[in-house]
């Protein structure tokens, strides 16, 4: 079996390539960091490595180019990061430059590794959201958008596959707070500790391997994403403002 992790050098994506790679499966790695991925690489085995920038859109391409020869099994969506601050004031390259790895590089992927396994009939596709795709998030207006199209886009073709009867899975992984280098920038449960990368991809493994279509790991991140759909909207526009400005400002202490 042979997965592709995308964003494989911290986080979810570098514990979920090292889940997998215990578990006796061959990987493909991608990410910026030719040294960490270089260091992946020797520590895991069977492990094949290309260094991309998913900001650009022919890096994208060019990983499934490498990719699609290679009879991959799994497709672990993870790149992504976030853009704090108001709308107005972001820099707008910046948030043109998530969007192209938050939704361009994920749909892209998807699409096209869907086709092979779709003419195959297996395959797993696990593409990593937020708790953040449930809601709207002022003071990270773009992520939380981004996460949104994450999980409505792989909820919708979820039900296609499903229709078809098809062997090809999709699951969104929608953590809340993770201890990372992301340091839960996409969180909104404040009164949450983060939980570890360790646990949400043995969490997300299970769910994707089970081919469960939601894996929203710890029970207080489950209630914030059901419970959100009974908040009123501006309710829950101040709450989650309020949990962002929060975490600004202890962020400002630490400096």
């Amino acid at each position: 079996m042979k997965a592709l992790v995308t964003g494989a050098t911290s986080g979810i994506g570098k514990k979920i390539a090292e889940k997998l790679s215990e578990r006796g499966w061959e990987l493909i790695l991608t990410g910026r960091n030719e040294k960490i991925l270089t260091e992946m690489k020797n520590c895991l085995g069977n492990t094949e490595i290309i260094t991309a920038d998913f900001s650009e859109r022919k890096d994208v391409y060019r990983v499934y180019e490498f990719c699609k020869d290679r009879d991959i099994d799994m497709l672990v969506n993870n790149a992504g990061f976030g853009v704090f601050g108001k709308f107005a004031e972001n820099d707008l390259d910046k948030e043109l430059e998530m969007m192209e790895v938050n939704i361009t590089a994920v749909h892209i992927l998807m699409k096209l590794f869907l086709r092979d396994f779709i003419k195959r009939d297996s395959g797993i596709i696990l593409n990593v959201a937020s708790v953040a795709g449930f809601m709207h998030g002022p003071l990270m207006s773009g992520y939380y958008a981004s996460k949104n199209y994450v999980l409505r886009l792989s909820m919708a073709v979820h039900e296609e596959l499903r229709r078809e009867k098809s062997n090809v899975s999709i699951t969104v992984l929608c953590p809340g707070p993770v201890n990372t280098c992301f340091n839960s920038r996409a969180g909104v449960n404040f009164s949450a500790k983060p939980i570890s990368a360790d646990q949400v991809a043995e969490y997300a493994l299970k769910k994707a391997f089970a081919g469960s279509l939601l894996a929203v790991p710890g029970l207080t991140t489950k209630l914030c994403a059901f419970s959100q759909r009974f908040a009123p909207y501006k309710l829950l526009s101040s709450v989650v403002y309020n949990v962002q400005h929060a975490k600004k400002s202890s962020d400002e202490k630490k400096k």
